[in-house]
C-alpha cells in the first residue's frame, strides 16, 4: 500500500512540474530517459547530431525526439487530452562520435503506433519531416534505422526480388549485365532502338534508360518505348535468351506514369523504370502497379546525393535502402566502389547487405547499427555503375558478390569497335572471372592476369583492355564509417 502511495506521489510530482506554465527543457518534458526499455514494437532511429555551442547533447537528442514526435516549443495543456506518455519518443542513449568531439550518436525509440500502416510518406514526415530545420542542432543526420517486424508487415516489399527474376531471365550464378545509353539525352528513336539491339546482341542481359531521359522534343516517350521493343524482339530472336530494357516511366503526373507504364506492358517489356526524386508516395504508387501487372520495377537513385552525401547533415543512403525496401522497388541504384560515383567500400558493402540479407546483424565496421529482421519482405537486387569497366571486373566480383547488376554504360558503348563489342568484351571478362572463382583461384590477386589470358582469345576484350587499361577515379570518400565504440556519455 506505501509503495502504491508513493508512486502516485511520484506520478504527481513528475505531472506537475511536466505541465508548469512556459518554456521548460525537452528533457524535462519527458523525452529523454536513460533507462528506457525498447519493446521489440519501437521504430527505433539514430541520429549523428551536431548541437549548437552550448546546448548538452542529451537536451539536443530530447528535442529531436521532441519535434519529430508530439511536443512543440512550449508546454499546451491539450497533451492532458491524449495518452501522451504512450506517443512521447524517448531518446534513451548518446554516445560521442568517435574522434569527433563535436557530433553524438542519438538513439532514439517511437511508438509504432504513431505511423500510418504502409506509409513511406507519413513516416518520414514525422522522422524528418521538421527536425532538420531545428535551431538548437547545427546539422543533424539520419544515420539508421530499425523498423520492427510488425510494422514491416504492413509494407508488400519487392514483387520479385532476386530469385524470381533469376527465374523469369533464367539467369544463375553470375552477376546481371547491363548499360546505359549513352549519349543520354540528344538520340533519335531509330538511333536508341539500334543502340538496345547492339548491347543486347553483344552479350547483355539489360539495357536501360537513364534518369533525365524521359518525353523531350528530340524523342517523345511513345517512339522511344516502339523502337527499343523492337531492339529487344530482335535481339531475343538471334540470341535465344530473355532480353530486357529499363523503359523510364517517369513523368509529371501519376497519369502519364499509369499511362506510360500500360503501353511498356502492352508491348511486352518485362521491366520499367522510375526516378527517386517522384516522392515516395509515386513510387509506392508503381510498385503496387508493378506487382499487380507482373512487371520488374527498376528505381534510379537520381537526386539522392543532395541529401546523403555529406556526413553531418542529411540522411545515410542506407535508410533510403530500407525505405525502398519497404516500398516494393526490385531494383535500386545502390553505389560501386571503383567508378566515379562516391563509395566507401565497407559502406557501400553495408548498402549491399541492407537490400540482400534475410536479417541484419549490428555491424559498425559496415555502418549498421541495429538488428533487424526483414519479416520475409522479398530481396532488393542492387545495381552498380558509374565509370566501371571489364578491366575492374575481378574486383567488382570481389566486393559486390553476384546478387547485382553490373552496368557498364561509357564502358560498352565507349568500346572502340562499338556497342555489340564492348557487351562482347564485359560479356567474357564476366564469365572468365567466374570460370577462375568457381575453379578455386584467386581471382582477386590474379584477376588482371585472368583477363589477359581470356583475352587471348577474344579480341573485344583485348581492345577494352588495351584502352581502358587500370585507369580508375582515386578519390578520398565524403562519407567514411565510424567504426569505434566511444564511452557512453548519457547517464546524466
Amino acid at each position: 500500500m506505501a509503495n502504491e502511495v508513493n508512486d502516485v506521489a511520484e506520478r504527481t510530482r513528475i505531472k506537475v512540474e511536466r505541465y508548469e506554465s512556459g518554456v521548460i527543457p525537452y528533457k524535462k518534458m519527458g523525452y529523454w530517459d536513460a533507462n528506457y526499455s525498447v519493446k521489440d514494437s519501437d521504430v527505433l532511429c539514430l541520429f549523428r547530431i551536431t548541437p549548437q555551442q552550448g546546448v548538452d547533447p542529451v537536451e539536443a537528442a530530447a528535442a529531436v525526439a521532441g519535434e519529430s514526435s508530439t511536443a512543440t516549443w512550449t508546454v499546451v495543456w491539450t497533451d492532458l487530452l491524449t495518452a501522451c506518455d504512450i506517443y512521447r519518443a524517448k531518446a534513451y542513449f548518446v554516445e560521442q562520435v568517435p574522434n569527433n568531439p563535436n557530433e553524438y550518436f542519438a538513439f532514439i525509440a517511437y511508438e509504432c503506433d504513431l505511423f500510418e500502416e504502409g506509409s513511406i510518406a507519413n513516416l518520414t514526415a514525422s522522422i524528418i519531416g521538421n527536425v532538420f530545420g531545428f535551431k538548437a542542432v547545427k546539422c543533424l543526420r539520419l544515420e539508421d534505422m530499425r523498423i520492427p517486424y510488425a510494422y514491416l508487415k504492413t509494407f508488400i516489399g519487392p514483387a520479385t526480388g532476386v530469385i524470381v527474376e533469376r527465374e523469369r531471365l533464367d539467369v544463375f550464378g553470375r552477376p546481371l549485365l547491363g548499360a546505359t545509353v549513352k549519349p543520354k539525352l540528344g538520340l533519335s528513336g531509330k538511333n536508341y532502338g539500334r543502340v538496345v539491339y547492339e548491347g543486347l546482341r553483344g552479350g547483355l542481359d539489360f539495357l536501360k534508360d537513364d534518369e533525365n531521359i524521359n518525353s523531350q522534343p528530340f524523342m517523345r516517350w511513345r517512339e522511344r518505348f516502339l523502337y527499343v521493343i523492337e531492339g529487344i524482339n530482335k535481339a531475343v530472336a538471334k540470341t535465344g535468351a530473355i532480353k530486357g530494357s529499363y523503359l523510364n516511366v517517369t513523368a509529371a503526373t501519376m497519369e502519364d506514369m499509369y499511362e506510360r507504364a500500360e503501353f511498356a506492358r502492352e508491348l511486352g517489356s518485362v521491366i520499367i523504370m522510375i526516378d527517386l526524386v517522384i516522392g515516395y508516395t509515386a513510387i509506392q504508387s508503381m510498385a503496387h502497379w508493378a506487382r499487380k501487372n507482373d512487371m520488374i520495377l527498376h528505381l534510379h537513385r537520381a537526386g539522392h546525393s543532395t541529401y546523403t552525401r555529406q556526413k553531418n547533415h542529411g540522411i545515410n543512403f542506407r535508410v533510403i535502402c530500407k525505405w525502398m525496401r519497404m516500398a516494393g522497388v526490385d531494383h535500386i541504384h545502390a553505389g560501386t566502389v571503383v567508378g566515379k560515383l562516391e563509395g566507401d567500400p565497407k559502406t557501400v558493402r553495408g548498402f549491399y547487405d541492407t537490400l540482400l540479407l534475410p536479417s541484419l546483424k549490428q555491424n559498425r565496421s559496415l555502418g549498421i547499427f541495429f538488428d533487424m529482421d526483414w519479416a520475409s519482405l522479398r530481396k532488393c537486387l542492387p545495381v552498380a555503375s558509374g565509370g566501371i569497366h571489364c578491366g575492374q571486373m575481378h574486383q567488382l566480383i570481389d566486393l559486390l558478390g553476384e546478387d547485382v547488376v553490373l552496368q557498364f554504360g561509357g564502358g560498352t558503348i565507349g568500346h572502340p569497335d562499338g556497342i555489340q563489342a564492348g557487351a562482347t568484351a564485359n560479356r567474357v571478362a564476366l564469365e572468365a572471372m567466374l570460370l577462375a572463382r568457381n575453379e578455386g583461384h584467386n581471382y582477386l590477386e590474379n584477376g588482371p592476369e585472368i583477363l589477359k589470358e581470356a583475352a587471348k582469345n577474344c579480341k573485344p576484350l583485348r581492345v577494352a583492355l588495351d584502352l581502358w587499361k587500370s585507369i580508375t577515379f582515386e578519390y578520398a570518400s565524403t562519407d567514411t564509417l565510424d567504426f569505434e565504440a566511444t564511452p557512453v556519455t548519457s547517464k546524466s
